[in-house]
């Protein structure tokens, strides 16, 4: 198990600790309101994580080879709530806006995996290299490769958090964090249209 382990999250590092939706998100989320802040959306986000791997371990990528507009459909309705998401950070930080800005709670950290379609295609390509058809006990396997992607991605997010809310020193005054505001949301916005238009 400990070699699986090792290569499991060699395989998973550039796909984990790169920027992408839900590092920014939370990054964001670190940088406004700190560590602690980010603790339900976390929660949420990887409660969902395992709960989807485990599923797709057990066979739904199958479902989502034979119905490949189910991937457009998440696809679409994944970047309007990243969008959606970065609108809520814009507008927080527009300096006649009287919108308080407020962590993301559980629900939004669930929703931003449900509706990440990148996530559910990295999980079946996790899946097809290290689940073995030799091996005697299948469902220890995909409940330990789920559990090693869990943890491997709050490790990955933690650290985000943590940066993002290094900048919370600089960013401590009212100015300061409307302009956080708006580079964070702007990022969000970006990767909103990339993955609308990646393939």
């Amino acid at each position: 198990m400990i070699e699986l382990t090792i290569a499991i999250v060699l395989f998973l590092f550039p796909l984990a600790y790169s920027p992408g939706p839900g590092n920014l998100f939370f990054a964001a989320n670190g940088a406004r309101f700190g560590l602690r802040a980010t603790i339900p959306a976390t929660s949420g986000y990887h409660i969902t994580t395992w709960i989807v791997t485990l599923v797709i371990g057990l066979g739904f990528a199958v479902v989502i080879e034979r119905y490949p507009d189910i991937f457009t459909v998440v696809k679409v309705l994944g970047s309007l709530y990243v969008f959606w998401l970065a609108s809520k950070l814009l507008r927080a930080g527009l300096p006649q806006s009287n919108l308080e800005p407020t962590p993301a709670n559980f629900w939004d950290g669930a929703i931003l995996l449900l509706l990440n379609p990148k996530a559910y295609f990295i999980i079946a390509a996790m899946f097809t290299q290290f689940l073995s058809p030799e091996s005697s006990d299948q469902l220890g396997l995909v409940l330990w490769i789920t559990t090693i992607f869990t943890l491997n991605n709050l490790l990955a997010f933690t650290l985000w958090t943590m940066l993002g809310n290094r900048f919370t020193r600089i960013f401590q005054n009212d100015s300061n964090a409307k302009i956080l505001n708006l580079v964070f949301g702007g990022l969000l916005a970006a990767i909103a249209v990339w993955m609308l238009f990646s393939s």
